[in-house]
């Protein structure tokens, strides 16, 4: 069976699966840096949904996750392109569909299995740096302290769901020297992102709440991600990484959208 025909063309969504219904266009810099920044994450969110589809792992939540995203990387590219300020955004926002479209050949051209696990992985990274190319441009066009927040924050969305990405590859025993060099890495730049983020002066007291439950929810996630036991699967422990992922996602992007409706002011 082909994976195409698998997973369908409609984005079947239960609870928070779809993300934020997104906006039918671009609507400032702030929003611009939001959907950028999304773009990241869900490039990882698919590689952790592959992979957890491969192990028989929350299969229904797993592919309704990874249609979901895959639907609305597609929307947001289509936004993105059009909105492009300037050409070197332009040229991004090209390359990025190229490498799109290799990567959502890998993830729907057959069912997911570990013989293109590396595959997906190498995919999902270059996906990955040209969206953060394109959220750092935009970025830097903006020029207002808040893009950054913006920013920073929408990259916590990516590293939650890398890290869980990561910790199932692991579990399948791919790429183990990797995935636990790249967990280790993304732990760091999470802790010392959210302290910027609370310490941030244009953090009001709703974000500043929003991050108290961030935490909480990273403190369950966190440990989730301590029972990686490489090339040792259990269904489980990767279980609970596949859904605590999802909720400290859902929280860091209620923050990331609070800090791009902060305006330009």
């Amino acid at each position: 069976m082909k994976r195409r025909d698998f997973i369908g063309t409609a984005a079947v969504i239960s609870g928070w699966g779809a993300l934020p219904a997104a906006q039918a266009q671009v609507v400032d810099f702030n929003d611009a840096i939001n959907k950028a920044g999304r773009q990241r994450m869900l490039s990882q969110r698919m590689a952790k949904s592959y992979f957890a589809i491969g192990q028989s792992v929350e299969p229904q939540l797993a592919d309704r996750t990874l249609s979901a995203s895959m639907a609305l990387f597609d929307r947001q590219l289509a936004d993105l392109k059009l909105f492009a300020p300037q050409p070197a955004i332009r040229t991004t926002y090209m390359q990025l569909e190229t490498a799109w479209g290799e990567y959502k050949a890998a993830l729907v051209g057959a069912m997911p299995g570990k013989a293109h696990a590396e595959e997906v992985i190498a995919l999902a990274g270059k996906v990955l740096a040209l969206a953060h190319l394109g959220t750092g441009q935009l970025e830097k066009v903006s020029n207002r302290p808040v893009g950054k927040l913006v920013n920073v924050s929408g990259r916590q969305r990516m590293l939650s769901q890398r890290m869980a990405a990561f910790y199932l590859s692991a579990s399948w025993g791919v790429q183990v020297a990797l995935s636990n060099a790249e967990i280790a890495k993304a732990r760091e730049e999470f802790t010392g992102a959210h302290t910027l983020l609370k310490t941030a002066p244009e953090a009001t007291s709703a974000i500043k709440s929003e991050l108290e439950l961030a935490e909480m929810q990273w403190s369950f996630f966190d440990a989730a991600l301590h029972t990686l036991k490489p090339g040792t699967p259990d269904l489980r422990h990767m279980s609970h990484v596949f859904t605590t992922s999802e909720r400290i996602l859902q929280v860091m992007d209620d923050v990331t959208g609070m800090y791009s409706k902060l305006g330009e002011a």
